[in-house]
């Protein structure tokens, strides 16, 4: 059985994916309003993997008996002010999505809930990539992205990107 508290913050996580999902939605209609198709598909992508993060906590809540309850998803607030906005507030969100984990992951530990910090495992691992992979798009934006030759370049190449259903986190 789990932890109160760590159940009370898993379902507030599955309700934190979800507004993930929605903001990298509302990167995807920036970057379709700026005739970037292909950064609007990497972050479809990016809303999709979201959304499969909320599915898994949920799943994970609801196997260990408890039910999950949903808030309102906040709408996103972001102004872009031009093509690196949205990427470097992609990169300020995986950072907060990471503390989020850590929260969770330290409450486990706290508990000597080791089933509740394998499954978190996953999840630490998948927000170090999802860090690597924003700062890794800002580096390219700041190299390539201000010439228009590297910047269609930079999304025909995000364009390729295909999703893959994550691998269960248990």
């Amino acid at each position: 059985m789990l932890d109160k508290k760590i159940a009370e913050l898993l379902n507030e996580q599955v309700n934190k994916e979800l507004y993930s999902a929605y903001l990298y939605l509302d990167f995807a209609n920036y970057f379709e309003d700026e005739g970037l198709e292909g950064f609007a598909h990497w972050y479809e992508i990016q809303a999709q993997e979201e959304r499969d993060h909320a599915f898994m906590i949920r799943r994970y809540l609801i196997d260990s008996g408890h039910r999950v309850t949903f808030g309102e998803i906040a709408k996103p607030d972001k102004v872009f002010k031009n093509h690196l906005s949205p990427l470097e507030a992609g990169l300020e969100h995986e950072k907060y999505v990471t503390s989020l984990i850590t929260t969770i992951y330290a409450e486990a530990f706290a508990a000597k809930d080791f089933k509740t910090m394998q499954f978190l495992d996953w999840f630490v691992k998948e927000q170090g990539e999802e860090e690597k992979n924003a700062d890794d798009l800002i580096k390219k934006m700041k190299l390539f992205g201000s010439e228009p030759k590297g910047l269609y370049m930079l999304n025909q190449e995000l364009a390729a990107r295909v999703y893959s259903a994550p691998s269960s986190a248990e």
